[in-house]
């Protein structure tokens, strides 16, 4: 399946994929934006600069996506950093690389970059995700707080 996985950039026409693939219990609860809601957004993504969102296609339908944004900083003596979030693959899809070859690419995309670390965040009661990731080599890093807005 690999040889056939495709990863691009997202373009408008992919947000009814990209939100299907949001709609999982999982994520948010399985509540979504509503397509035009969804292309204002990705509008403003896309002027930002080193943002972009991501899609994995399998046989021209999309299986998986993320997003990565590459900050410049004035500490850490100038060297980029790299955050990647909203990291989703089709339930019936899942297992089969298809995350690992996403989050291989933004590795990829990051080190590019010269950015000095890649971090993600993963909710802490999903204990596989949290597997997967240490099986790429990220480890557990300090804490994340969040102040509910």
């Amino acid at each position: 399946m690999n040889q056939l996985l495709h990863l691009r950039k997202a373009h408008k026409n992919d947000i009814p994929g990209i939100l299907h693939l949001y709609s999982q219990p999982e994520i948010d609860d399985g509540q979504i934006l509503d397509v035009k809601d969804a292309e204002r957004i990705f509008a403003k993504i896309s002027d930002y600069p080193n943002y972009h969102l991501y899609v994995a296609e399998f046989d021209n339908t999309i299986i998986g996506s993320f997003a990565i944004l590459i900050m410049d900083n004035i500490g850490h003596m100038g060297a980029p950093s790299a955050v990647v979030e909203d990291v989703v693959v089709e339930p019936t899809m899942q297992r089969k690389g298809i995350g690992r070859k996403m989050m291989e690419h933004a590795i990829m995309l990051a080190r590019e970059a010269n950015c000095y670390k890649l971090t993600l965040s993963a909710n802490i009661k999903r204990e596989r995700a949290h597997a997967f990731y240490q099986s790429l080599g990220f480890i557990k890093h300090g804490y994340s707080f969040l102040i509910e807005l």
